[in-house]
């Protein structure tokens, strides 16, 4: 189960890298004023979305079967943990409805707004690594 665990957190640890620069790509596309700019972070912002999708799939499989073999699933902090984690995947979504958004000229946001999106993993990933190394709520 170690193997597991170790390719979760890697998978994990992945899709997070993703999550955080998607993001910045939002802010520098929103800051763009020109066509070439605006096409250039349209390609980049698909193409990383693609490639980050697979891991956020794999880390919660291999998510789920740690919880169930180890039979975590009664545990508070666990359940809490799979609310965030719910947020997390919610989050992963949004970022690619807002790609779409991007892809047909209509972000309504500006780059701070973006700024301010861009935070949100963040909040998530210390909530669950609290979660997940204190295990409150016993």
């Amino acid at each position: 189960m170690l193997w597991v665990k170790a390719f979760h957190i890697i998978f994990m640890v992945s899709w997070f890298a993703g999550l955080f620069y998607l993001p910045r790509l939002f802010v520098y596309h929103a800051m763009s004023d020109d066509e070439i700019s605006s096409e250039r972070f349209k390609v980049m912002e698909y193409k990383l979305y693609r490639f980050i999708t697979p891991f956020m799939f794999i880390s919660v499989a291999l998510g789920i079967w740690l919880m169930l073999e180890w039979q975590l699933y009664n545990s508070i902090w666990m359940q809490i943990k799979l609310v965030l984690v719910g947020f997390l995947i919610a989050y992963h979504f949004y970022c690619g409805h807002l790609i779409n958004v991007f892809k047909n000229d209509k972000s309504r946001h500006d780059h701070v707004w973006y700024r301010w999106f861009n935070e949100f993993p963040v909040l998530l990933l210390t909530a669950i690594v609290i979660l997940v190394v204190i295990k409150p709520f016993q």
